[in-house]
């Protein structure tokens, strides 16, 4: 396939890379244009100087870019040259609100939009074990599917356009509050004095296992916070959940606390820390 993939950062390049790597052909466009030209050296891509560069010629138009208006400058710009019958899918983050308003424009266009977020962070770009939740036409998102393949262990197609930005909200949903009880019950446990590793091994395959246990309960322990997934992205998602909560009439007390918890971290310098950082303000307090 000819495709056009916009947002060459730490998720988009290794996915853009694996569509190099799968035999496609890759314009990538990036707004700074050094890291394109980084990326096409390293990879085998082409680098694409505008969103309508990339878009040209193009059967399907990728973007993993950074919120609701990054989105909507590259659609609108890409559309520009968009041939009839291209299939946009979106791997940012964003609002319903914006899926639904980008689906409209390329409709207009006679192009297709699939809101496509993603789960699995940094490594799973990396290693091609991406979770996709998709929403829109299910045809387009199966002429997308041979791409998405790529760096994609399940693809799943939600129902109509906004519906994978509204899964994607249930999942930072339930990240969410599971790392907030992580950081308490790592909290709990250094305040006993237990040896923190020998409290893991007598809980981690029980009913307290889970991802973030398995993969973050021994850095949390030790103040490492270099993980991925940044927690000024994790409070940018966090408020597209509350708005829509706002919105739909959910009652989400849990989520808005842990939200308010994240602002402490960033006020404490923690903006670039991964989201198990939550741990950092309980160890502070322990501290004091």
């Amino acid at each position: 396939m000819r495709i056009g993939f916009a947002g060459l950062g730490v998720m988009g390049g290794p996915m853009a890379g694996h569509l190099v790597r799968a035999g496609h052909e890759v314009a990538g466009f990036n707004r700074t244009f050094a890291k394109a030209d980084s990326w096409a050296n390293a990879t085998g891509g082409m680098p694409a100087a505008t969103p309508q560069a990339a878009a040209a010629g193009a059967d399907l138009f990728i973007l993993c870019v950074g919120n609701d208006e990054d989105v909507r400058q590259v659609v609108t710009a890409a559309l520009e040259t968009a041939t009839h019958g291209c299939v946009f899918v979106d791997h940012t983050t964003t609002s319903a609100r914006l899926a639904r308003e980008m689906a409209d424009l390329a409709d207009k266009t006679r192009c297709a939009f699939v809101d496509a977020p993603v789960s699995g962070g940094q490594a799973g770009a990396e290693n091609g074990q991406l979770s996709v939740m998709a929403g829109g036409d299910a045809e387009a998102l199966a002429r997308a599917l041979p791409a998405l393949e790529a760096y994609s262990k399940a693809v799943q197609h939600m129902g109509p356009v906004g519906s994978g930005q509204l899964t994607k909200m249930v999942n930072q949903i339930c990240i969410a509050g599971v790392v907030q009880g992580l950081a308490e019950a790592v909290h709990f446990a250094e305040q006993a004095g237990l040896d923190t590793d020998a409290v893991y091994g007598a809980i981690s395959k029980g009913a307290a296992q889970s991802w973030q246990m398995d993969n973050r309960w021994a850095t949390m322990a030790r103040g490492e916070f270099e993980f991925g997934f940044a927690v000024d992205w994790m409070r940018k998602d966090l408020g597209l959940v509350l708005d829509e909560a706002r919105a739909n009439g959910s009652h989400l007390a849990l989520t808005a606390l842990v939200d308010q918890f994240y602002s402490e971290v960033q006020a404490m310098g923690g903006s670039r820390w991964d989201t198990s950082s939550l741990a950092a303000r309980l160890q502070d307090r322990g501290r004091t």
